[in-house]
């Protein structure tokens, strides 16, 4: 897996992680279900890498 697409990956969790804490910082309800959604989407895909790195060698 390439550099770039695992700090990707770790940018979306992270941002999700800001969506989510904004959200509920403000009450806004569609936020903080982006932010969860964006977070659950990077941490798949930073699992997804660690998986396919696991078989690699």
């Amino acid at each position: 897996m390439k550099f770039d697409d695992r700090l990707a990956h770790r940018v979306q969790a992270s941002r999700g992680s800001v969506k989510k804490f904004l959200g509920r910082a403000t009450g806004n309800s569609r936020l903080e279900a982006e932010g969860r959604r964006e977070q659950a989407r990077g941490n798949l895909k930073r699992a997804a890498d660690k998986l396919r790195d696991a078989f690699k060698h």
